[in-house]
């Protein structure tokens, strides 16, 4: 029997309940209902994720990365102060390694400034007042806003939000769309819905291709793993970053606290074959084979990027002692610590532009008919999330329902 609904979101992350949340505060008649495969929310990108509250100085100025993700860091702290969750105010410094990245540090400040964003370059030799255990080359960029929390927990908030706005959620249901005429529908007879929003993270571009949205891209997902050690073994008081690389959308190894004070070096990004891949060498299935080939072939052919030097700067950082090695031309005394642990990895999924080669540094939206897909939103995704959900709210789905 189907269920009739306004709204159908395929998703339970942080942008499906994002875009629930905004739905409900905007029409608080609407019937919503998110369909979730899993049993709970947050098992995969939303609840993996490295919890840090982004400032917004990474992204181009035109981008709807940089339109959101400062206005995201403010929202997010906003929801967690009133479901009392733990903000840890860590801040964040940028540190150079040599004499070329001096320039690309200060083009980073720029760009935060351009977007609104809180920062400021410093002399080397004010590093010591910030974090101590860090060093740099020349000099080094402060970032004030950036900050640590739960991700588990911040779903878990989204979640009881959209609840209590009068949405539902339906677990352990699995939505496939199809198209006749203008018209999606749900073809696996469960939801009679006016409108369908495709929030599903890295399944999003295997559902849209169905209905022949989105055809010109491919993912490839990139897995993330990390180490981890008490704050005790190495008392930072600062997240440490690297200056990112120039032409790939990675942020390189780097030091992150967690609430449950620890320390994290990491992550890898390793190109893989599955979208729920949590280990190297298993958890894939053929379709995600193919895709992953797709993409990882346009990769290759495209002079965008240079992937040669992902896979072989990645690939040695799964060894343990050479990804300490690597974190220590951040922080020294990690070369010290005796005992590591592995962390639960992440996956990131990269879209691909299949005719450029281009890697997605943007989040992607697209509409067709009466339905919107979010095909890329990875990060910052979560720190971006409420309002990147009102505008896809306001920009795509109340139009097409008034």
């Amino acid at each position: 029997m189907f269920q009739k609904c306004d709204v159908l979101i395929l998703g339970a992350g942080v942008i499906g309940l994002s875009i629930g949340i905004s739905l409900l505060k905007s029409r608080s008649n609407l019937k919503v209902i998110i369909a979730e495969k899993e049993s709970s929310v947050g098992l995969h990108a939303s609840g993996r994720n490295s919890g840090v509250l982004h400032a917004g100085f990474y992204y181009s100025p035109d981008s709807l990365k940089a339109k959101f993700c400062r206005e995201g860091n403010f929202e997010l702290r906003n929801l967690a102060k009133y479901h009392n969750i733990e903000v840890r105010e860590v801040g964040k410094v940028v540190v150079t390694r040599n004499e070329s990245e001096i320039q690309r540090l200060h083009a980073l400040c720029e760009r935060g400034i351009k977007n609104g964003v809180e920062v400021e370059i410093k002399d080397a030799s004010q590093l010591h007042k910030f974090e101590p255990l860090a060093i740099t080359h020349n000099s080094f960029l402060w970032s004030p806003t950036t900050a640590v929390c739960n991700p588990t927990q911040i779903i878990e908030a989204l979640f009881k939000d959209f609840l209590s706005l009068g949405g539902r959620i339906d677990f352990d249901s699995n939505v496939s769309l199809s198209e006749l005429g203008d018209e999606i529908y749900d073809d696996s007879n469960q939801y009679d819905a006016k409108y369908f929003v495709n929030a599903a993270g890295a399944q999003a571009d295997r559902i849209s291709r169905k209905v022949g949205v989105g055809t010109e891209y491919a993912m490839v997902p990139f897995i993330g793993m990390y180490r981890t050690t008490e704050e005790s073994n190495l008392p930072l008081r600062r997240l440490v970053y690297p200056v990112p690389h120039p032409i790939n959308p990675f942020l390189g190894v780097h030091f992150t606290l967690t609430i449950d004070k620890k320390v994290k070096i990491g992550p890898t990004a390793i190109p893989i074959f599955g979208r729920e891949q949590y280990s190297l060498f298993g958890g894939w299935s053929g379709s995600d084979l193919i895709q992953s080939l797709k993409g990882i072939k346009s990769l290759v052919r495209g002079d965008a990027h240079d992937f040669g030097s992902i896979l072989k700067s990645e690939w040695p950082k799964i060894i343990q002692p050479l990804l300490v090695k690597k974190s220590a031309e951040l922080v020294p005394t990690a070369l010290g610590v005796k005992k590591w642990y592995r962390k639960p990895p992440g996956i990131r999924a990269q879209l691909i532009h299949l005719p450029s080669g281009l890697l997605e540094q943007d989040f992607v939206v697209r509409s067709s008919g009466n339905a919107t897909h979010v095909l890329n939103a990875v990060s910052p995704g979560w720190t971006s999330s409420l309002p990147f959900g009102r505008f896809i709210t306001s920009e795509y789905i109340l139009p097409k329902l008034y």
